[in-house]
C-alpha cells in the first residue's frame, strides 16, 4: 500500500486513523461475543472477521448524515459507521429491552435503526435487496440527493432477490450501490461451488451497471471504489455493483463447525492477510499511526467493550407480557 495513499482519496490523517479505529472496534466486540456465546451468555453470533475493513472502508466514502444503508448480518463495521454504539450492538446481542433493532425480539445482528437510515433485515438472505432498491427508487422519484448501500455475501447473489432487484435497478437507473462481500465460503458451500464466472460482478453488465472487484483486505481501495460509485449514483449515471474479496475467520456462525469443510491451515493463512494489521502497518509506515498512539486506541476500545457489555448483561429483559406489541395495534392507539 503506497505511503499516505489516503492523501490522495481526500482522507485526511485524523479520517484514516478513524477508520483504523472502526475497524478495530468491531473486531474487539465480536471477539467478545464470541467469548460471551461460549460462556453461555447471549445465543448466537455471526462474525464479520476478516470483513472490517470492506465495512468500514465502504461506508466512509457515503454520506453518513444521508445515505440509507441496508445491511446484512455480518456488517458490524458498517452499522458502527452508521452511528449505532457498541453498547447498543451487546444490547441486542444479550436480547435486552433496550436493544433499538427489535427490543430484544429478534436474533442478534439483524440490524435497524431508524435514526440512523439502517433499513431493518430479515433471516431470510438478500431480502433486503429489493428494499435498498426502492430506497433508491424513492430519491428518484423525490429528487433528493441521496443514495441506498446495501451488503450481501457471495452467497446471497445466487438467491432470486439479487436478480430482481439489480435488475430493476439497472433498468430504472437508480441510484443504489450493492457490495457483495465476497468471504469465499456460503455457510459451508465454497465459492468454486456456487458460481461458474471468475466473479460476481462479472453479472453487473447483465445488469446494466458496471461491475467491479475489489480487494476488500484494503480499506482504502473499497473506499476510492464505493466513492466513485456514490459519484456515479448522484449524478444519474445508475448503479454498481462492487465485490469486495476478502476471507471468513471464524465458522459461519457460532452454531457452525468449519472444520468439516475446510483446513485450518486454510484459515491461518488468510489471515496473514488481515486488514486490522495491514492496515496499522501502513498508518505506521506513513507516520500518521505511532505504537503510543495505537495503545491508546486500543485501550480506549478495552474500555468501551467492557462498559457495553457490562452494562447490557445488567440491563432489563423485555416483559415476557410485551410479546405481541408492534405485532397488533393495541387499544387506545389510533
Amino acid at each position: 500500500m503506497a505511503k499516505n495513499r489516503h492523501k490522495s482519496l481526500g482522507l485526511t490523517d485524523e479520517q484514516a486513523i478513524d477508520i483504523y479505529r472502526h475497524m478495530l472496534l468491531a473486531r474487539k466486540i465480536d471477539e467478545r461475543m464470541w467469548l460471551l456465546n461460549r460462556a453461555g451468555k447471549i445465543p448466537f453470533v455471526i462474525s464479520c472477521q476478516g470483513q472490517e475493513a470492506s465495512q468500514v472502508g465502504a461506508s466512509f466514502a457515503l454520506n453518513r448524515e444521508e445515505d440509507y444503508v441496508s445491511p446484512y448480518y455480518r456488517d458490524m463495521g458498517v452499522v458502527l459507521a452508521f452511528g449505532m454504539t457498541a453498547k447498543e450492538l451487546m444490547l441486542s446481542a444479550f436480547a435486552k429491552e433496550e436493544d433499538p433493532n427489535s427490543g430484544g425480539r429478534q436474533m442478534p445482528s439483524h440490524f435497524g435503526q431508524k435514526s440512523n437510515r439502517i433499513l431493518s433485515q430479515s433471516s431470510p438472505v438478500t431480502t433486503q435487496l429489493p428494499h435498498a432498491v426502492g430506497i433508491a427508487l424513492a430519491a428518484k422519484m423525490e429528487k433528493e440527493n441521496f443514495v441506498s448501500f446495501v451488503t450481501l455475501g457471495e452467497g446471497s447473489s445466487n438467491q432470486g432477490d439479487f436478480h430482481e432487484g439489480l435488475n430493476f435497478a439497472g433498468v430504472h437507473k437508480l441510484p443504489v450501490i450493492t457490495m457483495v462481500e465476497n468471504n469465499k465460503y456460503a455457510i459451508s458451500v465454497p465459492q468454486d461451488k456456487q458460481i461458474a464466472s471468475a466473479n460476481v460482478s462479472d453479472r453487473g453488465q447483465s445488469y446494466g451497471m458496471p461491475g467491479i472487484t475489489v480487494d476488500g483486505n484494503d480499506p482504502l481501495a473499497v473506499y476510492e471504489n464505493v466513492k466513485q460509485a456514490r459519484e456515479r449514483a448522484i449524478n444519474g449515471e445508475g448503479p454498481t455493483l462492487i465485490e469486495a474479496i476478502s476471507y471468513r475467520f471464524t465458522a459461519h456462525s457460532s452454531d457452525d463447525d468449519d472444520r468439516q469443510y475446510r483446513e485450518s491451515a486454510e484459515v491461518e493463512e488468510a489471515k496473514k492477510n488481515d486488514s486490522i494489521f495491514s492496515f496499522a502497518a501502513y498508518l505506521k509506515e506513513g507516520g500518521i499511526l505511532t505504537e503510543e498512539q495505537e495503545q491508546d486506541i486500543l485501550s480506549e476500545i478495552e474500555s468501551i467493550v467492557n462498559e457495553a457489555t457490562d452494562y447490557a448483561e445488567n440491563a432489563v429483559y423485555p416483559e415476557p407480557e410485551s410479546v405481541l406489541k408492534y405485532v397488533y395495534e393495541e387499544q387506545g392507539e389510533s
